[in-house]
């Protein structure tokens, strides 16, 4: 019997200390620069000339205009205008 609780407690032991390095890696993703998804206003920044950073975009989906996304989601992202691209649109 104490062989089982021994046993358990270390595999309960392991289990969470492995959850917590988990944790501690995942916390901040990666991510990148994604052009022409941000709705109008709601750009992280540059959205072209007469604009000046974040919440400037005049049009959704404007091709200039970038959101940071999770690293590798944005060419799969989808808008009525095409795809995200990691390089501005025209």
């Amino acid at each position: 019997m104490k062989t089982t609780a021994a046993a358990l407690a270390a595999t309960l032991a392991l289990t969470l200390s492995a959850g917590a390095a988990h944790a501690a890696d995942g916390a901040k993703p990666a991510m990148e620069k994604c052009y022409g998804v941000a709705k109008a206003g709601q750009n992280d920044c540059k959205a072209g000339a007469g604009t000046s950073c974040a919440a400037t975009s005049h049009s959704d989906y404007q091709g200039n205009a970038w959101k940071l996304v999770k690293a590798g989601t944005c060419t799969a992202t989808k808008t009525p205008k095409g795809p995200g691209s990691l390089s501005p649109k025209s």
